[in-house]
Formats: C-alpha cells, sequence, structure tokens
C-alpha cells in the first residue's frame, strides 16, 4: 500500500508532462523505421528489459516489418526505489543469442548499468552483435562509459521521470505519457 509520501496522484501533482502520447506514438513509429532499415532483413532477437520496457516494446515491435524472434530478460537495480543500487537478476534470456543481432530494449538509458551488464551478458552468450534500444536517454555527465544508446527515441532532463513504462514507487507505469518531478518537490 503507498504512503501520502509516495502517491501516484501527489506526484503528479508535482509533475510536468513532457511527452504525451500522440508525441511517443510517431517518436516510436519513426524508431521502428530506422530499426528495420538497419536490420536489413536479418532476423533479431527481440530482448525486452522488463518490466519498464513492456509498454514501448510492444509498440516498437509493431512498428518493425521485420520478422524478429522474441524474448525477455529480467534485471533491475531499482526495485521500487528511485535511486539504483547492485544489479539483480530476475529471469535470463532463454533463446539461444549465439551469433545473433540482438535488439536490446529499454525504456531508459540513464546511467547505463543495468545496459551495459545485460548487454555483457548477451556477449557472453555468443551475441554477434547487440544494438541497445531505448525509448529515452537522460542528459547528464554519469553516463557509464562505454554504453550509449544505437536508436534512440527521445531525450530528457536530469529529472525523476515516470509514465509509459517507468514506475513512481512502482506506480504509474501504464501512464500514456511521460511525466518529470518538478525540481523543488518533496516526495
Amino acid at each position: 500500500m503507498t504512503t501520502p509520501t509516495t502517491s501516484l496522484a501527489a506526484a503528479l501533482a508535482q509533475s510536468d508532462l513532457l511527452h504525451g502520447r500522440a508525441e511517443l506514438d510517431t517518436v516510436i513509429a519513426a524508431m521502428g523505421q530506422r530499426i528495420d532499415a538497419a536490420l536489413d532483413g536479418e532476423r533479431a532477437v527481440f530482448l525486452t528489459v522488463m518490466n519498464g520496457a513492456l509498454i514501448f516494446a510492444g509498440q516498437l515491435a509493431l512498428a518493425i516489418p521485420t520478422d524478429m524472434e522474441f524474448d525477455y530478460v529480467h534485471a533491475t537495480r531499482y526495485r521500487g526505489a528511485t535511486a539504483g543500487r547492485e544489479l539483480h537478476w530476475l529471469r535470463e534470456p532463454m533463446v539461444s543469442l549465439q551469433d545473433r543481432v540482438v535488439l536490446l530494449v529499454d525504456d531508459i538509458l540513464d546511467e547505463g548499468h543495468t545496459l551495459k551488464a545485460v548487454r555483457e551478458d548477451c556477449y557472453r552468450r555468443g551475441a554477434k552483435k547487440v544494438l541497445i534500444v531505448s525509448l529515452c536517454t537522460k542528459r547528464h555527465e554519469r553516463l557509464v562509459d562505454g554504453i550509449v544508446s544505437d536508436f534512440n527515441g527521445i531525450e530528457l532532463p536530469d529529472r525523476y521521470v515516470f509514465g509509459f513504462g517507468m514506475d513512481y514507487h512502482e506506480q504509474g507505469r501504464n501512464l500514456p505519457g511521460i511525466y518529470a518531478l518538478r525540481e523543488t518537490n518533496t516526495l
């Protein structure tokens, strides 16, 4: 159960809508076209990072005409908090990645610890190429060395964001837009 200081309603009252549904739909459709062109007919493994990427990945998959094989991983550093900790694996990929192109799909590239660890795991499993696909990337200087999105939809300010797959204390993932807490908030 949520407390008043972590309620979604309180967070929304102290947040700004950064990107609405219509804009996100347009961005995702354009990403699908770019990814499809890059695949050039090759059947990739579409590997979704759960839970955050679920909403984005579903829409993106429909925007890529090339046939793909689907799987997911569940790895997190947040576990319901607003700050990341050590990586915790809940599920590893089940399909073979050997000699395959992998589209590693996540909702956000923030600092990159989770995506870097998952990408390294894909290479350990024999992937020939891992392309990082993120709906959003945060603008800041804390990005882990050696990680970048090969396909990114939008850039976000360095604020706490939620909605469209991203959560606020495990709430609001199904909001149809991306919201950011105002910097003066006390939530």
